[in-house]
């Protein structure tokens, strides 16, 4: 199996070079970390001590990483011996890990190549591996499992599409799911799924999602402070800001503000890209429509307040850093989030519902199913259809600030009954190392 699985990595590593080389060399993408994702060079961190725990927590990309806020300090806490080491798929993953937990071991994950496994295993030599969320790779499994290393998946889900999938392999996926000593879900539903495609029911337990937790609910916080005297805000004005989007979703936003900006002059923009390669097209976008622009990355005091000052067009603001997305929700009055309104699923909604915000997004959020129907249950949430109902939409709120208001608070009120995951997360993975081994699958 491992010799198959390696061809055919291999195949499909040679199928997609080209792209690579090429977004490498034009875009800056995927220059980092190939002796970690090829051949398993992560860091050689020697042998634990006799009773001390090491912790191999593996999350794919941003969103993962950020998640762990809530789970890594209750652990740590807890078990303050322990050493903790973080790898992550993307590069923006990666600078963020390095950003977030500058105390722990972070690296890339390899490439589910068998010699690459095996030896980044037999580098780190953890005595928990930790899934985020859900990563099955065959030969990385494998090779914990003949190590005897405990396999954890947390804050695990699984949507009906995926299911439909897994489904057609259930025979294959069946022995993977089986070697996992916990598989800690978010909902009833994920659960459920699990359990049909050949997860042991001792292994699954629901501790709903850890999304929820360390959830800043409180605007006057430093980070938003900071960023809201970065950018000259003022009191009076009201922010809307389009975060985590992809391409159109930008032009959407930018084109609905400057309808409504004549009208409601108090109206400022926050642009939030998604991904860091489209910061410079999103710059070029603004730049395209004659407006000022003001860039995070490169803030001058004075040009900030020359362009606020008076009646001088208002600049879009351009948050083109990473990381601080989080504490610019907190600016919003009123949040689109993105990646809705294509085939992407959708972003994280939570954060500026946490905040208080009017939220909406597109129709297309399947992974944060859940979520969405849970938030348009309370009317916490709307759903834009396309580039004129956000248009409408934006108005009506304008025009009804205490509807948007209220909408908020709902919003706010549903995040804040959701906590506690982490600390049940945390308690099933203290307890994890206790259980029994399981087989090895075939």
């Amino acid at each position: 199996m491992s010799f198959l699985l390696n061809l055919a990595y291999g195949v499909l590593l040679a199928a997609v070079f080209p792209v690579l080389l090429y977004r490498s060399l034009v875009h800056g993408k995927y220059r980092d970390g190939w002796g970690e994702k090829l051949f398993g060079r992560l860091p050689e961190l020697g042998n634990v001590v006799s009773g001390q725990d090491r912790y191999w927590f593996h999350a794919v990309s941003v969103g993962e990483v950020l998640l762990l806020q809530s789970i890594l300090p209750e652990l740590r806490s807890r078990s303050p011996e322990a050493e903790i080491v973080l790898t992550t798929t993307t590069t923006t993953g990666h600078a963020v890990a390095r950003d977030k937990f500058p105390e722990f071991t972070v690296a890339y994950f390899p490439l589910d190549f068998s010699w690459a496994v095996r030896r980044a295993i037999s580098r780190i030599q953890p005595t928990q591996i930790i899934l985020v969320e859900l990563e099955l790779w065959p030969n990385f499994l494998k090779a914990a499992q003949q190590s005897g290393i405990p396999l954890s998946l947390i804050n695990g889900r699984l949507s009906e599409k995926s299911f439909r999938g897994y489904s057609k392999i259930r025979w294959l996926l069946k022995p993977v799911l089986q070697s996992f000593h916990l598989l800690a879900v978010q909902n009833e539903t994920y659960a459920e799924r699990f359990l049909k495609l050949g997860a042991r029911a001792e292994s699954v337990h629901v501790t709903g999602s850890a999304k929820f937790d360390r959830i800043n609910t409180d605007r006057r916080n430093e980070h938003t402070q900071q960023l809201g005297k970065a950018f000259g805000l003022r009191q009076s004005e009201s922010v809307f800001i389009a975060g985590s989007t992809q391409d159109p979703e930008e032009a959407i936003a930018l084109e609905t503000w400057l309808e409504l900006r004549d009208e409601f002059p108090e109206l400022r923009l926050i642009l939030v890209p998604r991904h860091k390669e489209r910061f410079e097209e999103t710059a070029r976008l603004v730049e395209s429509y004659g407006l000022p622009l003001l860039r995070r990355s490169a803030i001058d005091v004075e040009e900030v307040n020359s362009l606020s000052a008076g009646n001088a067009a208002k600049p879009v603001i351009l948050l083109d850093t990473l990381g601080e997305l989080s504490a610019c929700w907190g600016l919003a009055d009123f949040a689109f989030v993105g990646g809705s309104m294509g085939n992407r699923g959708g972003q994280n909604m939570i954060e500026p519902c946490a905040y208080g915000a009017a939220v909406c997004f597109g129709p297309n959020t399947r992974n944060f199913r859940d979520v969405v129907l849970a938030l348009l249950k309370r009317k916490a949430a709307k759903v834009v259809e396309d580039k004129s109902a956000f248009k409408a939409l934006m108005r009506t709120w304008l025009n009804d600030r205490q509807s948007a208001t209220e909408q908020g608070i709902a919003a706010r009120e549903f995040v804040l009954s959701q906590a506690g995951a982490s600390q049940q997360t945390v308690d099933l993975l203290l307890g994890a190392e206790k259980l029994p081994e399981v087989a090895i699958a075939a």
